[in-house]
C-alpha cells in the first residue's frame, strides 16, 4: 500500500522540512503551506520509518505516514476527547485548584491518563474531593482558564466546511461540553454529569461514568445514527481512556499525547496544532 509522508511544524520552513524529506527519497514533494510538506512515492520499510521519525523528532517536526489515497472526503465524522485535546486544560484539575487540591487531583489524573489507574475509580476519587465547592467555581474555570487548543478552531472550521459531523466525547463534565457545543457548533457531545445540591457540588457523578468503554460505545452510537461505519470516523485523544474509541476509527490521531497513546495511534501531532489534521488529509 502506497504511503504519503506529511512533515509539518509551526516554526519550520520548507528548507528544514526538505532536509528530513530527503531521507525518505520520495518520488515527489509538494508544499501544502509554508510549514507543511507532503512526500509521495515512498518505499517505506520499518527501519526507514524509524529513521525519519527520529530525524523529525530531533528537528521538532511532526512526521505522519498514512495511506496515500486517504483524504478528508473519505470521512464523515470527527470525534474528539475534550481535556488536553480540544482544550488545553484538564477541567477537573482546575476545579480542584479552587479547593486548593490541584496537586492531589492532578497526580490522580496523570496516572489515569497514563493507564496506571482504572479511569472510573480515579474519577470517583477525584470528584469526591470536590464536595462542597460552589457551582459558580465551574463558571470561573470556563471563563478564566479554559482555552481551545492551538489550531482547534481552524480544524473544526475545516472539517465542518467539508461536511463532516463533530462529536465531543469526554470523561470530563457536561458543564463544559455543553458550552463548547454552543460555542463551536458541535453536532454531538457526551460527558459526565456532576451532582449538585443547594448550589454546591456533592462530590458525586450522576448516572454512569464516561469511561473508555462508554467513549467507544458513543462513537459507535453516533456512527450508527449517521448510517456510517466507524472506519469513516477520525478519532483524536491524548490519554489511555481514549484508546478504545481510537481503536475502532478509520484514522486515530494522538494529540500531544501520553506515550502509550502515541505508540498505538495512526498519526501523532506533538508540536503542530489540531489543524495539522487538515494537512495530513489534504
Amino acid at each position: 500500500m502506497s504511503k504519503k509522508l506529511i512533515l509539518q511544524a509551526p516554526g519550520a520552513d520548507q528548507a528544514v522540512l526538505a532536509q528530513v524529506a530527503a531521507l525518505a527519497n520520495p518520488r515527489s514533494t509538494t508544499a501544502i503551506h509554508a510549514h507543511a510538506l507532503r512526500c509521495d512515492g515512498i518505499d517505506l520499510t520499518p527501519s526507514l520509518k524509524a529513521e525519519i521519525e527520529a530525524a523529525a523528532h530531533a528537528a521538532g517536526i511532526d512526521a505522519s505516514f498514512i495511506d496515500a489515497r486517504l483524504t478528508l472526503a473519505d470521512f464523515k465524522l470527527v470525534a474528539m476527547d475534550m481535556d488536553s485535546t480540544l482544550i488545553t486544560i484538564e477541567c477537573i484539575d482546575e476545579i480542584a485548584d479552587m479547593q486548593g487540591l490541584k496537586p492531589q487531583v492532578s497526580a490522580i489524573t496523570e496516572a489515569a491518563m497514563r493507564g496506571e489507574l482504572d479511569f472510573s475509580e480515579s474519577l470517583k476519587r477525584r470528584v469526591s474531593l470536590l464536595e462542597g465547592l460552589p457551582v459558580e467555581a465551574l463558571q470561573r474555570v470556563y471563563e478564566e482558564r479554559l482555552r481551545i487548543s492551538p489550531g482547534g478552531e481552524a480544524m473544526l472550521e475545516g472539517v465542518q466546511a467539508a461536511g463532516l459531523k463533530t462529536l465531543l466525547v469526554s470523561g470530563g463534565f457536561t458543564f463544559f461540553t455543553e458550552r463548547l457545543q454552543t460555542r463551536l457548533k458541535l453536532d454531538y457531545v457526551h460527558a459526565n454529569v456532576l451532582e449538585a445540591e443547594g448550589g454546591v457540588l456533592t462530590g458525586r457523578v450522576v448516572g454512569g461514568i464516561v469511561d473508555a468503554e462508554e467513549k467507544m460505545r458513543t462513537v459507535q452510537r453516533v456512527c450508527a445514527e449517521l448510517g456510517i461505519d466507524p472506519c469513516q470516523a477520525i478519532v483524536m485523544g491524548d490519554g489511555a481512556n481514549d484508546l478504545k474509541m481510537m481503536g475502532i476509527a478509520g484514522l486515530s490521531l494522538a494529540f500531544r499525547a501520553k506515550p502509550v497513546v502515541r505508540a498505538q495511534a495512526d498519526v501523532a501531532l506533538n508540536v503542530t496544532g489540531l489543524d495539522g489534521l487538515l494537512a495530513i488529509l489534504q
